[in-house]
């Protein structure tokens, strides 16, 4: 009984965390008006590098000469990954650019593996991704500039995992994902500040970015880090791979986003990509901040 109960305390904390995450995307888009995607990625990395720092006070143990090497590129990926999914969500609806984004961690994953089998999976994304393409005769076609950032942020996703799993061998996560965020940070907030000047700090945007920092960064964080010491990293992994999912109905009830049946099928596709490719022997998991 006790078992399942931490178990069931693991699988809601990963539940809890990509509606938090999501709802976060969501809450951040109706900023773009005001702020546009450069002032809600300024927000979001601002208000979150400083929880961050409150909760996991990566002061005790900061990392030493090279190490810093890892923090910096692994806290770049964190940042590039952040404003081109803003950048996308700006032009096509949430749940479609997390589908595409998930093509980072996949790919990840997938070029890990050595087994035939997992071609399937390859496969299965592809398929996905392809149907999310848009059709240049088509004037409802999915908007070709979010498409690629949504895909650009994957990339920086893979950048993300390879480079956080190797600080993570220097650092705890929390201290890790504390740093990491505050480079991200450091880069992101003056090209929030200077694209969108004094609109940054009013009352009416600033408690909203707090709002976007807490929702989409350290509460889902915290989140999946209970999680991660209360179940095996494949469980984790699966739930993770309903994200998009989640995103789609995110972007549906709170921004009335519509999707087609076949963007919910490709959606689809890529949701069973990822849960194939979770089963890989190895797997690296970190997922988005």
């Amino acid at each position: 009984m006790q078992i399942n109960r931490v178990l069931l305390t693991a699988v809601g904390s990963v539940l809890l965390a990509m509606v938090t995450i999501q709802s976060g995307a969501s809450l951040a888009k109706q900023l773009f008006p005001i702020v546009g995607p450069e002032g809600t990625t300024a927000l979001r990395l601002g208000f979150a590098a400083a929880v961050l720092w409150l909760v996991f006070r990566p002061w005790r143990a900061l990392p030493q000469g090279r190490d810093w090497q890892s923090i910096i590129i692994y806290g770049l990926c964190l940042g590039g990954m952040n404003i081109l999914f803003y950048l996308s969500i700006e032009r096509i609806p949430l749940g479609i650019a997390v589908a595409l984004e998930f093509t980072g961690p996949l790919a990840v994953a997938l070029f890990g593996s050595k087994r035939k089998s997992d071609l399937f999976w390859v496969a299965c994304a592809i398929a996905g991704i392809l149907l999310l393409m848009p059709s240049l005769s088509s004037t409802q076609g999915l908007d070709v500039v979010g498409a690629l950032m949504a895909l650009a942020a994957g990339a920086c996703w893979a950048g993300y995992i390879l480079f956080g799993t190797r600080t993570g061998k220097q650092a705890s996560g929390g201290i890790t994902v504390a740093l990491g965020m505050t480079v991200a940070a450091v880069v992101l907030v003056p090209v929030g500040a200077v694209s969108q000047g004094l609109a940054l700090i009013s009352w009416e945007v600033l408690p909203l970015g707090l709002l976007v920092g807490v929702l989409s960064s350290a509460l889902p964080y915290s989140l999946e880090m209970v999680a991660l010491r209360n179940m095996p990293t494949q469980a984790f992994s699966v739930l993770m791979s309903l994200e998009p999912a989640i995103a789609a109905l995110a972007g549906f009830i709170i921004l009335s986003e519509q999707l087609t049946l076949l963007q919910w099928s490709a959606i689809g596709l890529v949701i069973i990509a990822s849960v194939g490719s979770s089963f890989t022997p190895k797997k690296a998991v970190e997922m988005g901040v």
